[in-house]
């Protein structure tokens, strides 16, 4: 009786033996192409400010309006500032004339000093007290005359300011671009001052940034100056190219990712910041990948495995799983290329058991 069960259930195991397909440990491609989510963003992006306080005179710019560094966007009003220009150089006219006189002042005490030195040479002609006073009033004249050149420059150095800020009146462009928001109106007060600051935001689009979120795996294969290609929903029949200009040197701590920038050139307009991407991102690695179907990967609470056929007996190889490659996937573990393993793995199929 019990040779007959041992002789049953050899049949059952060489019957369940003969069900099992098996496929062999093939060798990936030295690189593989990512789809990596991206983002488009302008080149360049500021918001114009009103830099001293005044009315909205006028504006001469709208959203969509393309603009060419130092253009002028619009004009403020500031009747106070031009009062205090004003009064700023009536005071250093003021000044100046009083230069003017003491200059002249200063002359004729020096000529009459010399005169006074003169005839002082003849003993007895002028007292000797009358060439002290001249002296002093020569002395006095000439500090006199300092002290008006000093308040004359202190006058011209406070002007200047508010010359600079009579040039701030003029809301001009920073840099080539395009207007994207305009946010006030003629006759609105803006300034620092006062709550409302902003007047425009201003965007280069004719090159973007191309934002990609490059995985923690794949950060070692960024190379500067790289070319990389992406396309966008809006053309999707259309691709597009970048090339890799700056790489930050930190990954962002919630996604572990790094955010790679590529520069994008737009002089045609077809893209728009804020646009969605998708990049074809390649990666070289020194190793290739071992590729198996992933059926062929078993997983259970404690591991994931693979049945590697080896002598005709079921040999269980613990891996860990990587990226897919089309309809085959990555495996990392004690395997060789040309290993046959099971095709559809199982716990079921016990270490040690005949495989024929």
């Amino acid at each position: 009786m019990n040779r007959l069960l041992i002789t049953m259930l050899a049949l059952a195991t060489a019957l369940d033996a003969q069900s099992l397909d098996t496929v062999k440990v093939v060798e990936g491609p030295a690189s593989r192409v990512s789809r990596l989510p991206a983002e488009l963003e302008p080149f360049l992006k500021t918001t114009i400010r009103a830099r001293v306080n005044g009315f909205i005179e006028r504006m001469d710019a709208d959203v969509g309006t393309q603009v060419h560094t130092g253009q002028t966007l619009g004009k403020l009003s500031a009747p106070e500032l031009a009062a205090q220009i004003a009064a700023a150089e009536s005071k250093v006219t003021e000044i100046t004339a009083r230069r003017a006189e003491t200059e002249a002042r200063l002359i004729s005490a020096r000529s009459t000093l010399e005169r006074l030195r003169e005839a002082a040479r003849i003993p007895g002609v002028i007292a000797a007290n009358e060439l002290v006073v001249a002296e002093n009033e020569v002395k006095a004249l000439e500090a006199s005359g300092a002290a008006v050149d000093s308040a004359a420059n202190a006058a011209k150095t406070a002007i200047q300011p508010l010359r600079d800020m009579r040039s701030y009146l003029d809301i001009t462009a920073p840099f080539d671009g395009i207007i994207t928001q305009r946010f006030a109106h003629p006759g609105t007060l803006v300034g620092p001052g006062t709550t409302d600051t902003a007047l425009y935001e201003a965007a280069q689009v004719s090159q973007l940034r191309l934002i990609i979120a490059v995985p923690e795996p794949a950060v070692s294969t960024v190379i500067r100056g790289t070319v990389v290609r992406f396309r966008v929903p809006a053309h999707s029949d259309q691709e597009f190219r970048g090339t890799v200009a700056r790489i930050p040197p930190v990954l962002d701590t919630k996604t572990r990712s790094m955010a790679v920038e590529a520069d994008v050139n737009n002089t045609n307009g077809a893209l728009a910041p804020g646009m969605y991407a998708e990049v074809n991102w390649t990666s070289r690695t020194a190793r290739r990948p071992m590729l198996v179907p992933p059926s062929a990967v078993a997983v259970t609470t404690a591991r994931s495995f693979v049945i590697r056929v080896k002598s005709g007996k079921a040999e269980w190889v613990d891996v860990v799983k990587g990226n897919t490659a089309g309809d085959l996937i990555e495996v990392m573990g004690a395997l060789v290329v040309g290993d046959e393993i099971i095709r559809r793995a199982s716990d079921e199929i016990r270490p040690g058991s005949i495989i024929r």
